[in-house]
C-alpha cells in the first residue's frame, strides 16, 4: 500500500468515527502476519543451544560473547580478565565462556552504561570485594538512585576519559556526551582495533524500539559521527548476534538521516491544505469523532505523520536492513517527537496565527 493510501484510510478511520488507538488486546501469536525473511548477512552466525552462546575470538585475547540477542566482551591479559558487561540474558555462560579460555580471575568488570539488561548479570561474576567495577560518573549516579545488588556500584568512575590498563591488555575509556543515555561510554581496544558502544548502531538491522530507547536523540544522530572518527575494524554495539563493520556504520548512519529526512518532509506536509497530511484536516476529523479529545487530536496527527515517514524510509531501505516492519515504526514515532522538542522543526505544532502589532499602522 502506498503511503497516501495508508493516511488516506486513516483519516477515514476518524472520519467514520472509529478511533485510531493503540491495540489493547494480546495477538494471537498462530496467526501473526509474516514479516520480511532475515538475511544471513544480518542473521550472522548460527547460535548452538547448548551451549547457548557463541564466542568470537577478535585477536589478542579480546573476545565477543553473545547469545543472539544480547552482546559483551572480554579481555585476557597476561594475570587476569577484563570483563565488559554482563547481560542477564547471557548470565552465567559469561563465566563459562571465559573460563573456556583461561582460569585466570576477573580483575575488572567495565559498564557501558547503566541499563539493566546490560549489566544486570555483573554481580555473577564476583563481588565489589574483589573485582574493581568501572563506569562513568554518570553511571555511577543513576545506579545509586535505583540501588540494585545484581549492578553493583562502581568503585572507579571517571568524568570524560580513562584508560584501564591491566598487564598486556588496555581499554580507552571516553565519555563523549549522552546518546543512548547518560553515562553511555567509547569503549576502545587499541590493539585489537576493537570499539564497543551500545545501543547505538545494530549491525545489518534497524535500530531496536524508538531508536534503541535514545534518551538523547541528538547525541544518538551525532554519535555515528564520532564512531567514525575512531580506526576500528571491529564493532561491538550490544545486540544481536554478530561484529559489525566501519560498513555497517555508514549504513546505520545513512537510515538515520532519511529517517530524519522523511519525518521533515512529514512536517511540512502537514501545513499544506493540498497534502492528505494536513493537520488542520486532520484535527477537524477528529474532533467530529470524539469531541474534546485534545490528546486523540495530536495522537492522530502524530500517527499519520509517523506513518508517513516509516513508508516513504521503508520504501528505500526494505530488503537492506532487517527489522523495518518491526521497529520501523517506533523509530519513526521517536524521529518525528525530536524534531519537533529537539530541533524546533514545528511543522503544524508551529506559529500559525497573524503577527502582532508592534506600532502605529497595519501590521506586515
Amino acid at each position: 500500500m502506498k503511503p497516501t493510501h495508508v493516511l488516506v484510510a486513516l483519516l477515514n478511520l476518524c472520519l467514520s468515527g472509529t478511533i485510531v488507538s493503540r491495540a489493547t488486546e494480546l495477538p494471537d501469536l498462530d496467526s501473526l502476519s509474516p514479516y520480511a525473511p532475515i538475511s544471513d548477512a544480518s542473521a550472522g552466525p548460527a547460535v548452538s543451544r547448548p551451549p547457548g552462546y557463541r564466542l568470537e575470538h577478535v585477536g589478542d585475547g579480546a573476545y565477543m560473547i553473545t547469545d543472539g540477542l544480547y552482546q559483551a566482551m572480554f579481555l585476557v591479559s597476561c594475570e587476569s580478565v577484563i570483563v565488559v558487561d554482563s547481560p542477564p540474558s547471557i548470565g552465567y555462560n559469561m563465566l563459562r565462556a571465559i573460563r573456556s579460555i583461561t582460569l585466570l580471575p576477573i580483575s575488572h568488570v567495565v559498564y557501558s552504561h547503566s541499563h539493566g539488561d546490560h549489566i544486570g548479570a555483573a554481580y555473577t561474576l564476583g563481588s565489589p570485594d574483589n573485582i574493581t567495577f568501572v563506569a562513568h560518573q554518570h553511571t555511577a549516579d543513576l545506579l545509586a538512585m535505583t540501588p540494585d545488588k545484581h549492578r553493583p556500584i562502581p568503585s572507579l568512575t571517571f568524568e570524560k576519559s580513562y584508560t584501564l590498563r591491566v598487564s598486556n591488555q588496555s581499554l580507552e575509556l571516553d565519555y563523549k556526551g549522552a546518546n543512548h543515555a547518560p553515562g553511555n561510554i567509547f569503549i576502545w581496544a587499541p590493539l585489537q582495533k576493537v570499539l564497543m558502544l551500545v545501543d547505538i548502531v545494530y549491525p545489518g538491522w534497524v535500530p531496536y524500539y524508538e531508536l534503541g530507547v535514545a534518551q538523547n536523540i541528538p547525541g544518538y544522530v551525532k554519535s555515528h559521527e564520532q564512531i567514525l572518527s575512531y580506526d576500528f575494524k571491529h564493532y561491538i554495539g550490544g545486540h544481536l548476534n554478530r561484529i559489525g563493520t566501519p560498513e555497517d556504520v555508514l549504513i546505520s548512519q545513512a537510515y538515520v538521516k532519511d529517517l530524519f529526512n522523511a519525518c521533515a518532509q512529514a512536517m511540512q506536509l502537514s501545513t499544506n491544505p493540498n497534502s492528505t497530511l494536513y493537520a488542520p484536516t486532520i484535527q477537524a476529523a477528529v474532533g467530529k469523532a470524539a469531541p474534546g479529545n485534545s490528546w486523540l487530536v495530536l495522537d492522530t496527527i502524530n500517527s499519520i505523520l509517523s506513518s508517513y515517514a516509516n513508508n516513504v524510509t521503508n520504501e528505500k531501505w526494505k530488503g537492506k536492513l532487517a527489522g523495518l516492519d518491526v521497529y520501523g515504526l517506533s523509530n519513526a514515532e521517536a524521529m518525528l517527537e525530536a524534531l519537533l522538542i529537539d530541533w524546533g522543526i514545528n511543522g503544524a505544532f508551529g506559529v500559525n496565527n497573524a503577527p502582532v502589532c508592534k506600532g502605529v499602522g497595519p501590521c506586515t
